[in-house]
């Protein structure tokens, strides 16, 4: 008797804490919303990474939706496609600022894109998180941005650092490098990286030229890296440039001994699709592998890969599903303990504290560089990768090995590049 009480007991408080719950949210739903605005890469050259991050982005307005919204206000999200295209922008950091009167705003994806949102920015004084920005605040210096990007503070350098710590270890270590970057803000920095990289590993620099966004054709480039015949290549580019120079080296032949760097398109699945056993040997940077994986990252994971089809985005989202969600809740961690949505407030907070995110804690450094306290960079080695894999092969670790940090490495690095290539 006595037992059945209990349950019965239980069963009650579990139902009012359900209809305290759905109350709370209905509550919520009935306010102003509060409205977060960015624009987001959704057509051109870096859509496959931004559609990623959008869909991380809504999963999450949905969930604290469901969950009573924050501050007692439901959350929305105002977005527009900015096409991959720096110079648009502003214009739509202005309207989201200045017409659709949004409370907050976040960054869209890519160094190229939040660079040219930074003047709009800072002149209004809003709290700003990049996503996947490199050293964007290096020339801005301003106290209320924020980065979500796992390359700590030595930023430039965190891209390509792994690369030079494996030659490092090689018998005889390589002595040269040759740099090809495309004339952008992301690549631009990236190889600035590479350059400190360079000076401090005692590796000399034979090749270092830039190649204009706008091109298609690798081969005159990769014929100059030939030439050039460094023990090292490092590339820094975006998706396009990364298909089109990684067909190009496998046509020519191109065989350093150690390839790979800071290659943006690598990490989704597309464009694994589309070279397949052209990644065999590459080193190339990460921000998370599967061999990462959390509960959090896991449940997220499960949420986004029922939804990828039906959305027409990567079915994964390793690379920036989960960093698109992570960027807008370390930004409700903020608005959470701090009860405010008054930027001076939020940017404080996120100075001093701890942000718990679904990718793990993040401190940001002392300072207004608003880079991570400590880096988690990762690079990786691509390898055994056959003709005709596809999604179960991405899915894993089997085709790649974590060669730094040591605390995450899987393995060991094939070298020369030619052996993983047999």
């Amino acid at each position: 008797m006595l037992k059945t009480l209990k349950s019965r007991a239980l069963a009650c408080i579990a139902a009012v804490a359900s209809v305290a719950m759905v109350a709370s949210a209905a509550h919520a739903q009935s306010k102003e919303p509060i409205k977060i605005g960015f624009s987001m890469a959704l057509t051109g050259g870096l859509a496959a990474n931004g559609k990623q991050a959008l869909l991380g982005a809504k999963i999450w307005e949905e969930d604290v939706n469901k969950n009573g919204g924050l501050l007692g206000r439901p959350v929305k999200l105002i977005y527009y496609d900015d096409q991959s295209t720096p110079s648009n922008v502003p214009s739509i950091y202005t309207k989201l600022l200045d017409v659709d009167k949004v409370d907050l705003v976040v960054g869209p994806y890519a160094t190229a894109m939040i660079a040219p949102a930074m003047p709009v920015i800072i002149a209004k004084g809003k709290v700003f998180i990049g996503l996947f920005g490199l050293a964007v605040n290096s020339k801005f210096h301003y106290p209320k941005y924020f980065s979500m990007l796992p390359s700590g503070p030595d930023t430039k350098p965190a891209f390509t650092e792994g690369v030079f710590q494996v030659a490092a270890q090689q018998n005889p270590k390589p002595k040269t490098l040759s740099l090809a970057w495309s004339d952008l803000e992301f690549s631009k920095n990236a190889c600035e990286g590479a350059r400190i990289n360079a000076k401090k590993f005692g590796v000399k620099i034979v090749y270092d030229k830039s190649y204009p966004p706008t091109a298609t054709d690798f081969s005159p480039i990769v014929r100059a890296l030939q030439a050039a015949n460094a023990d090292i290549a490092i590339v820094c580019s975006y998706p396009n440039d990364s298909v089109g120079m990684l067909n190009s080296i496998k046509e020519l032949n191109y065989r350093p001994k150690m390839l790979g760097g800071a290659m943006v398109g690598l990490q989704a699945t597309v464009f694994k699709n589309k070279l397949g056993p052209a990644l065999n040997g590459i080193i190339n940077y990460e921000t998370w592998v599967p061999s990462m994986a959390t509960p959090a990252t896991n449940a997220f994971l499960k949420v986004y890969q029922s939804r990828a089809k039906s959305e027409g985005v990567d079915p994964l989202g390793y690379y920036l599903g989960t960093w698109g969600y992570a960027y807008l809740e370390m930004l409700a961690d903020a608005i959470k303990a701090t009860k405010s949505i008054n930027d001076d407030k939020l940017a404080a907070y996120m100075h001093s504290h701890t942000m718990k995110t679904i990718m793990g804690d993040i401190t940001f450094e002392k300072g207004v560089g608003g880079e991570w306290a400590k880096s988690r960079m990762l690079q990786v080695q691509y390898h055994d990768i056959k003709p005709g894999a596809g999604l179960e092969t991405w899915k894993g670790m089997s085709y790649q090995t974590v060669l730094t940090p040591a605390d995450l490495k899987t393995g060991n690095v094939i070298y020369p590049y030619a052996k993983a290539l047999k």
